[in-house]
């Protein structure tokens, strides 16, 4: 069943309840920021709240990370405290799930699903920017943004937390694994 374009007056009030009590739960995130400021910046944005929408659905509690001074945009990365439950069993790209041979293909890709849901994946650079926040995928991982160099050649990578500290490695992109998705960012 195809989803609605646009969110429901309700959903829409639902949503922005759950980011505002997660941003004001999480100061250390955001400090010198206010939900007023963000909340003013969401109104008349429906495709922004309908990705934070879909971050949210499938597992991502998205919250403001930072703040662009130049352009003024709120970007908001996945926080939860594990790679999302609903963006797990992914290859990293099509390219990836078309190069698999045996065993059943997943039934989408992390590039893709970031595209359909109006995100990007984090980029290395962001991953760890995120880990100085809290502590993240303790028991996951999260596909990241993989430089072309390394896509020619059939890689992608990801990045964990173990050990207090933060690693980033490489898989064959058409690979993945339950305990893998992929985390996104927003500008907003």
């Amino acid at each position: 069943m195809p989803k609605p374009p646009t969110l429901t007056t309700p959903q829409r009030n639902t949503l922005l309840k759950t980011l505002q009590t997660r941003f004001e739960r999480h100061m250390k995130r955001h400090p010198g920021l206010a939900w007023a400021d963000v909340q003013e910046r969401l109104d008349n944005q429906d495709d922004k709240l309908k990705a934070l929408a879909e971050m949210e659905q499938t597992g991502g509690e998205p919250d403001v990370v930072g703040h662009d001074k130049k352009t003024g945009e709120f970007i908001f990365f996945d926080c939860a405290a594990e790679s999302p439950t609903g963006r797990r069993s992914v290859c990293f790209d099509r390219a990836g799930l078309e190069a698999r041979k045996g065993n059943a293909p997943p039934a989408d890709t992390a590039v893709d699903m970031a595209a359909a849901m109006g995100i990007e994946l984090l980029t290395e650079v962001q991953y760890r920017e995120l880990q100085t926040l809290g502590e993240f995928d303790l028991k996951t991982s999260s596909w990241v943004q993989t430089p072309a160099s390394i896509r020619q050649l059939g890689g992608a990578l990801f990045c964990d937390r173990r050990y207090d500290t933060v690693f980033t490695y490489h898989n064959g992109a058409q690979s993945y694994y339950a305990a893998r998705g992929f985390r996104g960012a927003l500008k907003v």
